[in-house]
């Protein structure tokens, strides 16, 4: 989320993917950098046990609303 953070205030779109379990941390670390409306996507918790092919499953269920949002941009 940091990194998303970051890049963006570099003037570099990003859309930072967060599993549900940091869901909380990852809008704290927002509002602490002082973009608490920051957008990010979710995907569940957890991904190591995943295979290679369910991460490309994920990764093609999320990569529309990735896009979506770096179209609308981030809040000011």
């Amino acid at each position: 989320m940091l990194d998303a953070v970051i890049l963006e205030k570099a003037g570099i779109p990003a859309i930072p993917i967060v599993t549900d379990a940091f869901e909380s941390t990852a809008k704290e670390m927002a509002e602490l950098w002082g973009v608490p409306d920051f957008k990010f996507v979710m995907m569940p918790h957890p991904l190591a046990s995943l295979t290679p092919d369910q991460i490309d499953t994920y990764a093609q269920n999320l990569i529309d609303k990735v896009l979506s949002l770096l179209q609308e941009g981030q809040p000011d």
